[in-house]
């Protein structure tokens, strides 16, 4: 009977300690890994699509990632979409989706430095917050330069001017930048 008490007891106080402990440590979502990234502009009117792509399949290690940037007409307007991939997967993962369905946890950013040069945001998050996989492209005169895109996880995007498109309040992590060699003609 001695055993029958001591062997409940020595349940019951296992119990109790397993319950006391914390709770499994709750994993942060981890980065995407992004190997490729389009950018596909197609004009309002007639002036046709560009693409700029990157493409980086070996990320950090030895080979160069390839970068195609473009020329655009002066004076003209275009719908962009991004597109993200990775291409370590077979068949290729979508990271673009991912994006989509966890809109609140990214923006990109768009900077450029050729005047005249602009790109809006043409979609956003359930707060109303910016997300700019879908924007519009406005170029002025000709010119050329660079369009850099940034891609930030967890920004604040109640920060100041981040939904104006200004990086300089996000904060966040970046997950991908890339900049493209644009020629305005």
């Amino acid at each position: 009977m001695f055993k029958n008490a001591l062997l409940l007891l020595f349940v019951a106080a296992s119990l109790v300690m397993t319950s006391c402990e914390k709770e499994d440590p709750v994993i942060p979502n981890e980065e995407e890994v992004i190997t490729t990234l389009n950018y596909t502009l197609t004009a309002v009117g007639d002036a046709g699509i560009v693409t700029f792509s990157f493409q980086d399949l070996d990320g950090d290690g030895a080979g160069a990632p390839t970068i195609t940037g473009g020329d655009l007409v002066a004076n003209t307007t275009y719908t962009g979409v991004l597109e993200l991939l990775n291409e370590t997967e077979s068949p290729a993962e979508d990271i673009t989706e991912e994006i989509e369905e966890e809109d609140d946890e990214h923006q990109f950013f768009f900077q450029s430095d050729i005047d005249g040069l602009s790109v809006a945001y043409n979609d956003e998050d359930e707060d109303g917050n910016p997300v700019g996989l879908s924007t519009t492209l406005t170029t002025a005169d000709a010119g050329s330069g660079s369009l850099t895109i940034i891609l930030r996880h967890e920004p604040l995007k109640s920060a100041a001017n981040v939904s104006d498109g200004d990086i300089t309040n996000a904060d966040g992590e970046t997950d991908i930048e890339v900049t493209f060699a644009v020629e305005v003609k």
